[in-house]
């Protein structure tokens, strides 16, 4: 049942990301460049998304469980630390430089597109090296 949903969700995401264009690169470059030909679309998607997705969260929140049933652990909204600002540094500027994100870098792996397989490689290395980092490999 679960990978079913999971499954469910991930054909979902990836439909989500195909409709409103955030597989292109380019819309998530011009998303990014708000001097020259800032195009809004990224933002609405984002609202859309939240709009879908902020629901799930507070219920999940209220009940601690998933809607399975499976207990979800309460993540601590309120620490900042290294881990958290160099990751969210290294996300930012990959995304900048290259306009894909995880998620769209795995739709784009669909077109055979060579940046793709680069970029879903690298999140691939990235992953492995913070799981060798000791304070990113126990912050459960």
């Amino acid at each position: 049942m679960t990978a079913a949903v999971a499954f469910v969700a991930g054909v979902l995401f990836g439909a989500g990301l195909l409709l409103s264009r955030m597989t292109n690169p380019a819309n998530v470059i011009a998303f990014l460049d708000v001097n020259g030909a800032w195009r809004p679309a990224l933002a609405l998607t984002m609202v859309g998304a939240i709009a879908v997705a902020l629901p799930a969260f507070t219920i999940v929140r209220a009940r601690g469980a998933s809607l399975l049933g499976r207990a979800v652990a309460a993540i601590d909204r309120t620490r900042i630390d290294w881990p958290l600002l160099v990751g969210s540094a290294v996300f930012g500027i990959g995304w900048g430089l290259s306009g894909i994100c995880p998620g769209p870098g795995l739709v784009l792996l669909t077109s055979a597109d060579p940046r793709a397989f680069v970029f879903i490689g690298s999140v691939a290395v990235g992953a492995y090296a913070a799981a060798l980092v000791p304070s990113v490999k126990n912050r459960g």
